[in-house]
């Protein structure tokens, strides 16, 4: 296929006619091209396309078509069907009314083109700002950012469930290429084994079996990775992608014990941003956000939050699911400074903020990040029993530290945290901490008190937060976070944020990219036909809660 510049500027004078006298209200599709315009241009997907070949079929209509899909939660088909029967659509598309549209299947290699250039960004971005064109959006203010778990595609499984069906896969594909070399090296009873879906099959239900059977399935995978690497194998199995995924499954599960292969303990398995979950997604990893656990991705949403402004989200970020949220927050201000919509304030909750983020919004970005940091995670200091860093006096130039009993610190020096980072480490001698009168509420270490310091800006800035997130002027600034949940709702119940359509984290990426763009329309569109925002809801009971 080719890219054939068209031009969307212009709807035909026929298309709308007939659309504003059947809608004389508008609809969302009417309005959202009236106000926003066009919205894409072929030109901004011409990357996606050869120079040479058939024509294609216009990517601006393929984009805006995808979006409205998302919005109304249809499927390819029904897309396709909207295109050539909807006057709204047509109007919108900048369609003749005797247009036939194309055929579903274009959708989908739309999608794969995007995926493949890792453009579905540029889709979503082409809403937005649309939107800054009309006024609707802009840098500053307050935005908000808050995340939600994705389930992968794909049936969760167990463990043992796991390295069966990777087995499987691996034998099934091996199969398909070289199955008469195959037949020469399985084992009779593998047929047994290995022939049907582990779900339809009946497992041991001692634990004891369980672990026997995952070990006998352990030591046939690793008869089989040796076979596959003789050198008697034909060259195509090693280039499977689910023989790859056998070798990286059985090093994370499996492990050899005086030359028998046997089950890897759970704490000796890799951690869960890179233990592979299933053969047929495996991009999709286990997350687990307090009682919350899921198998798939995790996407972060930030939004503006002005009173006066319809609340259109500025930014998507989809990540792995055991990625924490703390770590990401440095590419959403990175991306949004990219569009020029920094906030001047961000909201966020206690998993985005530790003293080194707020520090950097200001220094990188001059954002001021307000959530509440988290108190001490040392035993005792959290509550008050024993004193904290802020009970000590800090002098910086000096290189030196006073407790609270007046003692001196004997030793500073520069070291680097388990993370990286850096930071003081400051010790107190032993012959002042053994005989003071302050030594139950400091520590119970013999060598005498030790901190360990962060820099002086983060220091500073941790030891402000933490007072002025007691006050009622900062729970009131830091209360327009709340809405955010009801983007996430949203987004769930209407637009479904939170099961993948796809499998593999590019696709998700995709839809979620999609998702966003939809979401705009909706919001753009009930802002501007004056629909208010729904109100917290309440059950029946918790309006019985006495005030106060």
């Amino acid at each position: 296929m080719s890219l054939r510049g068209v031009e969307l500027v212009e709807i035909p004078e026929e298309t709308a006619r007939v659309a504003r006298a059947v809608f004389p209200k508008g609809c969302l599709a009417m309005r959202m091209r009236d106000v926003l315009g066009p919205v894409f241009a072929d030109a901004d997907f011409g990357e996606l396309f050869p120079t040479r070949g058939r024509p294609a079929v216009s990517p601006a209509r393929l984009a805006l078509v995808s979006v409205l899909q998302f919005a109304e939660g249809l499927t390819d088909r029904q897309a396709a069907h909207a295109v050539r029967s909807r006057l709204d659509w047509k109007y919108a598309l900048s369609l003749e009314l005797t247009d036939t549209g194309f055929d579903f299947s274009v959708l989908s290699e739309f999608r794969a083109r995007l995926v493949e250039a890792d453009s579905g960004r540029a889709v979503f971005d082409a809403v937005l700002r649309a939107a800054g064109e009309a006024g609707l959006v802009k840098a500053g203010g307050r935005q908000r950012t808050d995340a939600t778990h994705v389930l992968a595609a794909t049936r969760d499984l167990n463990r043992l469930e796991f390295v069966v069906e990777t087995l499987r896969a691996a034998l099934n594909q091996i199969a398909e290429v070289a199955g008469d070399w195959l037949v020469t090296v399985v084992a009779p009873e593998w047929f047994d084994r290995y022939s049907v879906r582990p779900e339809d099959s009946r497992f041991p239900s001692r634990w004891a079996a369980r672990v026997a059977h995952g070990d006998q399935c352990g030591a046939d995978g690793m008869a089989l990775l040796e076979a596959v690497w003789s050198a008697q194998a034909p060259p195509g199995p090693r280039c499977l992608p689910t023989v790859e995924m056998l070798r990286q499954t059985w090093v994370q599960q499996f492990h050899h014990v005086d030359g028998v292969v046997r089950w890897r303990e759970p704490k000796n398995t890799p951690p869960g941003l890179i233990r592979l979950r299933t053969p047929h997604e495996p991009d999709a990893r286990t997350g687990s956000k307090r009682e919350v656990d899921w198998s798939g991705y995790k996407v972060h949403l930030s939004e503006t939050c002005e009173p006066d402004a319809p609340h259109l989200i500025t930014h998507i970020h989809t990540t792995p699911a055991p990625v924490a949220d703390v770590v990401v927050l440095g590419d959403i201000h990175s991306a949004l400074a990219k569009r020029g919509l920094l906030p001047d304030e961000h909201l966020v909750d206690a998993g985005y903020v530790d003293a080194g983020q707020i520090h950097h919004a200001r220094r990188d970005h001059n954002v001021e990040l307000v959530g509440p940091v988290q108190a001490s995670t040392v035993r005792g200091q959290a509550s008050g029993d024993v004193f904290d860093n802020t009970r000590f006096t800090v002098d910086w130039d000096q290189r030196r530290v006073v407790c609270p009993g007046g003692q001196t610190s004997v030793q500073w020096r520069e070291a680097r945290s388990q993370e990286g980072t850096a930071v003081t480490r400051v010790r107190f001698a032993a012959r002042h901490c053994t005989p003071c009168g302050l030594r139950a509420s400091c520590t119970n270490a013999k060598t005498g008190r030790n901190l360990t310091l962060r820099t002086q800006a983060e220091h500073d800035i941790l030891r402000r937060a933490r007072i002025e997130q007691d006050t009622d002027h900062w729970r009131r600034r830091y209360g327009h976070r709340a809405g955010v949940e009801g983007t996430i709702s949203q987004g769930v119940q209407a637009f479904g944020l939170r099961r993948s359509r796809y499998r593999g984290l590019s696709k998700t990426r995709l839809q979620h990219h999609f998702t966003g763009a939809a979401i705009n329309l909706t919001r753009l569109d009930a802002w501007l036909t004056g629909r208010p925002l729904a109100p917290t809801r309440l059950s029946p009971f918790a309006t019985l809660r006495p005030a106060g």
